[in-house]
């Protein structure tokens, strides 16, 4: 046992054999860990949280074994040994065997933070090169990962769906605390419903042999850059669930902090080349929903601090703040779309049609193309220079709008092409232009969608009013001109109720973006 007497004769130098010059005490939840000098000792806690059992010195000397076998496999030259503490006959501690083994500590190699993957990203040292050459250390490690027997178990549909109803449940007493009803509710049914339509996809991927013994906990803070040499460290010894899993949700796991941490361009350059290395294509149908089931996993253990009564006010807010956060995470995840789709916004100008566009761009990972920056684009005048004109007249005559909303078109099928989805933001007041968009998503086998947005027009009137004094406000819509747009609307009829969804916009910004998530999403499953 880990008593305050060793932790103090552990903090001594004089305690090492290398006499570092000083040594530094960390404490995790489970650990003791010593920096002392070049190397570091790791001592495990006497406790028992369910999901691990350091109770008595036999399983601390056990998971010490298995902590340094299991690291040697990313991290070889790292995990050095396990060593024994001991009491002499005069009773004071020594680190080696001594009349009385008293504990187990892990010797490691300390690592330089300079060289830990989360700062060298801040520092814009890392290029996309770099997330290729990771992809390659670990798709190799997996392939070299056991598999099968109970390795294969954690895979199964049935493992799957039971960790997702636990963290459900586990959840339950942090609604509207951490997460508001609705997420809850939404990434609720976006999982259980993935699952089921899955089956066989969980299923392939045990007969692939994707379900190995991994890293389990692979994250930026575990990845340093030796010199030329990737170490990656720490995995989790003390519970062989948390190990076992699909490989893509390992992938999925790194890729998901790498985005919480602003770079979505090296996940997804890390995940393509994944791809390559493992010839595992599989990888892209289920990264999102394991994303979401990490992040969603990194809400509800922060929001277990909430229950500890010892912590601070401040320390009770950050929890809050970083649990909500990661929820937010979770319920971005799963408002995404499987496969591309082609959203156009419809309305009358002040409508709020722009507002719900970028709120559900975030939401659904699309691109927004705006008809307004595109046509101020093509006539070579100013984003935010004003063009009050007669409805119709100047930079809005038929012609420049017809090659304007041709050129939305064009846009639109580029990027999906490139694999995204497209918001078109525009009034698309012309039915022969609505038809032209549903065209272009049809030739390119893509979902398709009109959010017609609408509201009093006393609102109307106010927002243009507002949006007029605002100087960076791109749209030249004002309130002079709303009677005009309203007589040259085609109201839409053309489209089946799938496709179309009205939104009433004088209703909260957060029940508007919730109607039409649920709406994309669910339609877009029901197409699949």
């Amino acid at each position: 046992m880990a008593s305050p007497e060793m932790v103090a004769a552990m903090q001594q130098p004089k305690f090492y054999p290398h006499r570092a010059r000083k040594v530094e005490l960390i404490q995790t939840h489970i650990s003791y860990v010593f920096i002392a000098g070049n190397y570091v000792y790791k001592v495990k806690k006497e406790l028992n949280l369910g999901f691990l059992d350091f109770t008595t010195l036999e399983k601390r000397q056990y998971y010490c074994r298995k902590e340094l076998e299991l690291n040697r496999r990313l991290a070889p030259d790292i995990y050095l040994e396990v060593v024994a503490i001991s009491c002499d006959q005069e009773g004071r501690f020594l680190l080696g065997t001594g009349r009385e083994i008293v504990e187990f500590a892990v010797k490691m190699r300390k690592l330089p933070e300079s060289g830990m993957l989360k700062r060298l990203l801040d520092a814009g040292k890392i290029d996309l090169d770099f997330m290729s050459s990771l992809a390659r250390k670990i798709a190799a490690f997996h392939r070299e990962a056991a598999t099968g027997g109970e390795i294969d178990l954690m895979g199964s549909p049935k493992t799957i769906m039971r960790n997702h109803e636990e963290n459900f449940l586990q959840v339950t007493p942090f609604i509207n605390v951490t997460i508001p009803q609705h997420q809850f509710d939404f990434i609720k049914a976006y999982a259980i419903n993935f699952i089921k339509k899955n089956m066989a996809l969980f299923r392939k991927r045990i007969a692939a042999g994707r379900i190995r013994d991994c890293h389990g906990d692979l994250h930026l803070e575990h990845i340093c850059l030796l010199k030329k040499t990737i170490v990656i460290y720490d995995c989790i010894e003390f519970n062989e669930r948390f190990r076992y899993e699909d490989v893509a949700a390992e992938v999925a796991f790194l890729a998901m902090d790498l985005d919480d941490n602003g770079y979505s361009d090296h996940a997804e350059a890390f995940v393509k080349a994944y791809i390559i290395n493992s010839g595992d294509g599989d990888v892209a149908a289920i990264l999102n929903f394991y994303k979401c089931y990490y992040a969603y996993v990194r809400g509800k253990v922060i929001s277990f601090e909430l229950n500890d009564r010892d912590i601070s006010e401040s320390e009770h807010k950050s929890a809050l703040t970083r649990a909500s956060h990661y929820f937010n995470l979770a319920y971005t995840y799963a408002s995404r779309l499987e496969r591309p789709a082609l959203i156009i916004m419809t309305g009358f100008m002040g409508t709020g049609k722009s507002v719900l566009a970028n709120s559900l761009a975030s939401l659904l990972g699309a691109d927004i193309i705006s008809s307004d920056l595109t046509r101020k684009k093509m006539s070579k005048v100013e984003p935010t220079a004003r063009h009050y004109e007669a409805f119709g007249k100047g930079i809005y005559v038929k012609d420049i709008s017809l090659e304007t909303y041709r050129k939305l078109r064009e846009l639109a099928a580029e990027r999906i092409k490139a694999g995204k989805s497209v918001i078109i933001d525009a009034s698309f007041k012309n039915r022969r232009e609505r038809m032209a968009a549903f065209e272009t998503a049809r030739a390119l086998a893509v979902d398709f969608f009109v959010l017609e947005c609408t509201c009093p027009e006393e609102t109307i009137k106010k927002r243009l009013e507002q949006r007029q004094a605002d100087a960076a406000e791109i749209s030249d819509g004002r309130w002079e001109i709303f009677a005009a747009q309203q007589a040259d609307f085609d109201k839409i009829t053309e489209f089946p109720a799938p496709l179309h969804l009205v939104i009433d916009t004088s209703q909260d910004r957060e029940t508007c973006l919730v109607k039409a998530i649920r709406h994309v999403k669910n339609m877009a499953a029901a197409e699949k």
